[in-house]
């Protein structure tokens, strides 16, 4: 049964490295139940309001077994929340989940989300890993070749949750427009951009970038 691995929060620390001086990229499990609202988790905060945080990106996974699969890669045992995301599930295959696809947490009337985006690298990602001891030579490349980016989701019922929880499709819309496939439309494969705009619910800033490209080829 898929189901949260962990529950990782983190608020913002002074940084040299980072963009703007300071990141909140250091998330750490946590024990017990953690409120989950509108903008985020109780407890987690964003650094660079500007590019990252709202609605639409109120929750970030990552599967456990892509990180087990970077570790192998790099040589090194990657922790839950290394990555920065805020749920660390296991046995989902995040990266084909549909845009607009639901997960309920913890069954019943728990939290419901929705797939609504996706995480873009960046040099602040890239200089995370080297602080963690990991070789980050070229990282944004190497992430994004991999195409494995990990959803943003929308929080559709608010909640708690905690490690354990149990993970379950409610919903899948059916148009195959997967976060591997929009992730690589926003990086390596323009081509595939007129896709999204099958999606109901789409961001704003993805809909303006498919539009765009579209209304160019025109």
């Amino acid at each position: 049964m898929p189901h949260l691995s962990s529950v990782n929060v983190g608020t913002p620390r002074p940084a040299e490295w980072a963009g703007i001086g300071s990141t909140a990229m250091d998330k750490r499990p946590v024990s017990g139940p953690v409120a989950v609202r509108t903008r985020g988790l109780d407890g987690d905060q964003v650094g660079d309001t500007q590019h990252h945080g709202g609605v639409d990106q109120a929750v970030y996974a990552f599967a456990r077994e892509d990180l087990d699969s970077w570790a192998t890669v790099l040589g090194h045992e990657i922790r839950d929340g290394m990555f920065a995301e805020n749920l660390t599930t296991v046995g989902i295959d995040v990266n084909e989940a549909e845009v607009g696809e639901r997960w309920r947490l913890g069954g019943g009337d728990g939290v419901l989300l929705e797939v609504c985006s996706v995480r873009i690298p960046c040099n602040d990602f890239k200089n995370w890993m080297g602080l963690g001891g990991f070789d980050n030579r070229a990282w944004v490349k190497r992430f994004t070749q991999v195409g494995r980016p990990g959803p943003y989701l929308r929080v559709l019922v608010e909640g708690e949750v905690r490690a354990g929880d149990e993970l379950t499709v409610e919903h899948r819309p059916g148009h195959g427009v997967t976060v591997s496939t929009m992730f690589r439309a926003l990086t390596t494969e323009a081509d595939l951009l007129p896709d999204l705009l099958r999606v109901d619910g789409l961001t704003a800033q993805a809909r303006e970038t498919a539009e765009r490209y579209v209304a160019a080829r025109a």
